[in-house]
């Protein structure tokens, strides 16, 4: 009999286990592997019993022409949503590099509150003992004073190993614990991220509410239907809607990812879901499980802004005078704010936020030429209407893009102004092109409604205007850090050509062996 302490009876459930082989690639301590080795450590997941998860994920996220992630850890995603929710506490479980990274990035956005930690070696991942070790951190962590619920988060290699979250207690002492995987080589972006928890946090608080009573939110409950709103955006852009929804005799809900629990229980309890950001498809597949009609697009631009209340209208069942009414009340202060802030130029646009889509539909209605849209996450059904119109606008519009195809339409179509992440401004700005990045310039910015559509211009066209600034820096600079001058040097460079010739012998030699092997 064993005297060990236990909290639970989760030691006594049973444990999928994978089959051992002898050529199972190691987890621990192989500097080749990593959330950018996709295909070993999925095997390795799938070996560990995680197949239905990973399936589940492929079917969710689906992949483009590459599979793995080319924007930060998918994690931070999720860590961000649950680090911004009152009384939720955060667990990670991964490799000790992972966690300070997530953690360092989690306090640049401006978290301030601790991150949970549980380290693990060979030995307490294979023996099965990290498990046991996050059971009693969570144990040791709910504090129902102090949380309404605690969130665990396995990294790639707990995923990798079939660490098994799913047998941690669904509560403990009336705190909530929600377990998920998020690992790198299943998880295509962070921003996909943001809906594993989101999802995951749905499906709990649905089945509460399915059980009994629950509490309201903290800030009451409206008494007019409520439209519930997908996706992060800037604070003004709920409020414009709601502002939007009143003629219509609605309300907007809460926005998911939500600010506390309970707020879930209100979301939940609404009479339509807009889909803003429409990568959300863990949380869609709530909320249509709960009955509630998806409605997607956003109130962006004169066009926009139509058809989305034409369509949250069929989503009620409102008749269309009421409909009328509503865009009556706003489509002519959008046209007069479109029109007072004209954009001028031409401008390639790309991100993996999500929203990708619909700032370029109000860049198109504010007259810029907008020939190319990138986005890093997937087509879905809620984001076909702003494709649809992208690409009568002359657009060409690119879901899954990858880093290499945003790079090469900037080069190729050489606007005056490109939008885009990190890498892209960066090249961008080599070529002499003014550029923005997408998350903290766009992104932290109005885009619905009267509010919205005016919020872009000033800084597009002072960007725009920016070029002469551009090309007086690049003639400068001209040859400084290119190449042979990369780096930090005194005097010139050594160069060695015949080095080189050498060196690319070495290498194509090496290509014809491994073209030759393969045809063995």
């Amino acid at each position: 009999m064993s005297d060990e302490v236990t909290y639970d009876d989760a030691a006594e459930a049973e444990v999928i286990r994978g089959e051992s082989r002898s050529d199972a690639p190691a987890l621990e301590g192989d500097p080749g592997l990593g959330c950018h080795s996709g295909s070993e450590m999925e095997k390795a997941a799938r070996m560990a019993g995680q197949s239905d998860l990973l399936d589940q994920y492929a079917r969710d996220y689906p992949t483009g022409p590459h599979d793995k992630p080319q924007s930060m850890c998918p994690a931070f995603g999720s860590l961000r949503v649950g680090l911004r929710m009152k009384r939720v506490a955060t667990v990670l479980s991964g490799s000790a590099c992972c966690v300070y990274g997530l953690t360092f990035v989690s306090h640049f956005y401006g978290a301030r509150r601790s991150v949970g930690y549980v380290p693990f070696n060979s030995e307490t991942l294979v023996t099965g003992k990290l498990f046991e070790d996050i059971r009693d951190s969570v144990h040791q962590l709910a504090d129902p004073d102090r949380f309404d619920a605690i969130v665990v988060t396995n990294l790639c290699v707990p995923t990798a190993s079939g660490v098994p979250l799913r047998l941690l207690p669904d509560e403990i002492d009336g705190v909530r614990i929600v377990g998920i995987d998020v690992p790198g080589f299943g998880i295509p972006t962070h921003a996909e991220a943001k809906d594993v928890l989101a999802g995951a946090m749905l499906n709990y608080a649905r089945q509460e509410a399915e059980a009994g009573p629950v509490p309201k939110p903290e800030s009451g409950v409206s008494d007019r239907p409520t439209v519930t709103l997908l996706g992060e955006m800037f604070p003004a852009d709920p409020v414009v809607i709601g502002q939007m929804l009143d003629p219509l005799g609605l309300a907007a809900g809460p926005v998911v990812p939500c600010r506390e629990w309970r707020e879930l229980y209100a979301a939940l309890d609404c009479g339509a879901v807009a889909a803003i950001h429409p990568f959300y498809t863990a949380a869609v597949r709530e909320f249509e499980t709960a009955g509630r009609p998806i409605v997607g697009s956003a109130p962006v631009g004169h066009d926009g802004t139509a058809a989305w209340l034409a369509a949250i209208g069929d989503a009620f069942g409102l008749p269309a005078d009421k409909v009328a009414t509503a865009q009556n009340a706003f489509l002519p202060a959008i046209r007069g704010a479109l029109a007072a802030a004209p954009i001028k130029g031409t401008i390639t646009l790309s991100g993996y936020e999500g929203s990708e889509l619909l700032v370029a539909r109000l860049l198109i209605e504010s007259g810029a030429e907008v020939p190319y849209v990138g986005t890093a996450c997937p087509r879905t059904p809620w984001s076909e209407a702003d494709a649809e119109w992208l690409r009568a606008k002359g657009a060409t519009v690119k879901f899954r893009a990858s880093l290499e195809e945003d790079c090469a339409a900037m080069e190729g179509v050489k606007p005056d102004l490109a939008i885009g992440t990190t890498p892209v401004v960066q090249k961008a700005k080599e070529l002499g092109i003014p550029a923005l990045y997408f998350t903290n310039l766009i992104s932290a910015r109005p885009l619905m409604g009267p509010a919205g559509a005016g919020s872009l211009a000033e800084v597009m066209n002072a960007a725009i205007a920016g070029k002469s600034r551009m090309d007086h820096m690049r003639a400068f600079f001209e040859g400084v850090g290119e190449g042979d001058t990369a780096g930090v040097w005194e005097g010139d460079p050594n160069l060695r050509p015949e080095y080189r010739a050498q060196n690319l012998k070495k290498l194509e030699k090496q290509q014809r062996a491994r073209k030759a092997q393969e045809m063995i």
